[in-house]
């Protein structure tokens, strides 16, 4: 006797494709991408063609905070080895320099009106910051933080000293005159091949 085959029965698969489609669309709306963020960093002012530029600019030695990172990711700042939680408060030092020591930034008399007159500021310091093309991003990363930090704190104490309360809490007008008591110059040189210790 022979035996019927039982025919199995077929899946209607012709929305199985619009259902992908679906949850494809689902995914990609609820889904949360990371997102690096940059470095806040405003540029200068283009300057006027017609003006004659300089190139040979002298800065001081003792007006140039020089940051150094090598390929092993070692801090160095103003010839000596320093871990990276320790240059939030070197920067501090070499920003306001508050004693008027001779081998930090010079001081010069400045008429900020809404800082009470004149004031004695270091204007013409700079942070320079070199690396190597081998340092870790994060550390590049992590050294760039302390550095605006330093900023971030003097700025603050500033605004509690004369104003009693936070840079951020200032009036336009207030920070832009703290901005100029502690203007922020940081120089990015070319990355090198420093090497380790």
């Amino acid at each position: 006797m022979a035996r019927n085959k039982k025919e199995v029965p077929q899946i209607n698969s012709s929305s199985t494709a619009d259902i992908a489609f679906m949850l494809l669309i689902f995914f990609l709306i609820t889904t949360s991408m990371d997102t690096d963020r940059g470095l806040a960093r405003r540029l200068p002012q283009p300057t006027d063609p017609s003006q004659k530029q300089d190139d040979n600019i002298i800065v001081k030695e003792r007006n140039v905070l020089q940051v150094r990172l090598n390929k092993d990711n070692q801090l160095m700042c103003t010839n000596e080895w320093i871990d990276i939680k320790q240059l939030k408060e070197k920067a501090k030092e070499f920003i306001a320099n508050p004693n008027d020591e001779p081998n930090l930034p010079e001081k010069h008399v400045k008429n900020i009106p809404l800082l009470g007159g004149d004031c004695r500021i270091t204007e013409n310091h700079v942070i320079s910051v070199q690396n190597d093309v081998g340092t870790s991003y994060q550390t590049y990363i992590s050294v760039q933080n302390e550095l605006v930090a330093a900023y971030n704190e003097l700025r603050d104490e500033l605004a509690k000293t004369k104003f009693g309360k936070k840079f951020k809490e200032c009036s336009e007008a207030q920070q832009n005159a703290i901005k100029l008591f502690y203007p922020q110059k940081i120089s990015e040189a070319e990355p090198r091949k420093y090497g380790g210790k």
